[in-house]
């Protein structure tokens, strides 16, 4: 019986490191679809079609007993904070993306894995082993190979961006309180509720009616949002922060390709040098994992 509960307990954190990297390449992808929706409409009314489209998506799946559930929540004023937190790194990153490349942006925003890694010992009292602690700071090193902020200066956008990775930083910690506490459907509709709440009259102040390439840039951002959304709560729901929060790196190796495609930026060599890292730094949290399963079943 226990090995069968061990069993079970390392499929689960490997699960959950699955589901975490799916959903960042996914946010990824949502990046760079927001990149080149924000210049010529306002983050607002992304979030606001965003969300709208979400929440459809949850109705049509769920229907009213999906929304029924979600009034008598039980995390419904806990979402509220964390969905504050949520837009406020929203807002900072997507204003930002206006000024900087892709890679520029997904690069100075990954403090926040670092960020999250602190907090979760702070606000969870999770135990980090060192092992683990190096593979993030190896993570953080291989950013800043791959596109070094500095040079970049403290502008303003940049000034957004690290405010954005503060932000999220908090907003995933609070997920990780509240994931546990209620089904995943029922935190996507909560979330994207408290976003269209928010973002409803600046959309509509700030409106501007999208052409055919914006429509189906804005209905893709709401796809790909609805489901990166449900697998990083589902993957927050099978392990510690402390272990998916270097997975987010992958997102540097996505942004780079996706800036390639869209734009044409080429990757410099310290890019290939940096995303080296990235993923060692990904691949030893995994190994460190599965040794540790190993010495404990022993």
């Amino acid at each position: 019986m226990a090995d069968v509960v061990v069993l079970e307990s390392r499929e689960r954190v490997l699960a959950g490191i699955l589901f975490t990297a799916a959903a960042y390449f996914l946010f990824s992808a949502q990046d760079a679809s927001i990149k080149l929706l924000v210049a010529g409409m306002t983050v607002w009314q992304i979030m606001f079609f965003r969300s709208v489209t979400i929440l459809a998506a949850c109705g049509a799946i769920g229907g009213r007993t999906l929304f029924a559930d979600t009034v008598n929540s039980l995390i419904v004023r806990p979402m509220l904070v964390r969905s504050a937190f949520t837009l406020a790194a929203w807002l900072c990153y997507y204003n930002a993306a206006r000024s900087l490349q892709l890679a520029e942006l997904t690069t100075i925003y990954y403090a926040a894995p670092i960020i999250v890694t602190v907090l979760s010992v702070v606000m969870l009292g999770e135990t980090v082993p060192l092992l683990r602690w190096a593979a993030v700071f190896v993570g953080f090193v291989g950013v800043f190979i791959a596109c070094d902020p500095a040079r970049l200066g403290f502008s303003v956008p940049v000034l957004l961006v690290l405010a954005a990775a503060l932000l999220w930083g908090i907003a995933v910690v609070l997920l990780r309180k509240t994931a546990m506490q209620e089904r995943t459907t029922i935190q996507l509709v909560l979330n994207n509720f408290y976003f269209l709440l928010f973002s409803a009259v600046p959309a509509l102040i700030w409106w501007r009616m999208p052409d055919a390439p914006q429509l189906m840039l804005l209905m893709s951002v709401g796809a790909l949002g609805g489901v990166a959304q449900y697998m990083l709560f589902e993957g927050m729901k099978r392990a510690p922060v402390s272990i998916v929060a270097p997975f987010e790196y992958t997102s540097l190796v996505w942004a780079f390709a996706l800036g390639f495609a869209i734009w044409g930026d080429v990757p410099r060599t310290e890019v290939f040098m940096g995303a080296a890292l990235i993923i060692g730094a990904g691949l030893l949290i995994v190994g460190n994992e599965r040794f540790r399963k190993r010495v404990e079943d022993s």
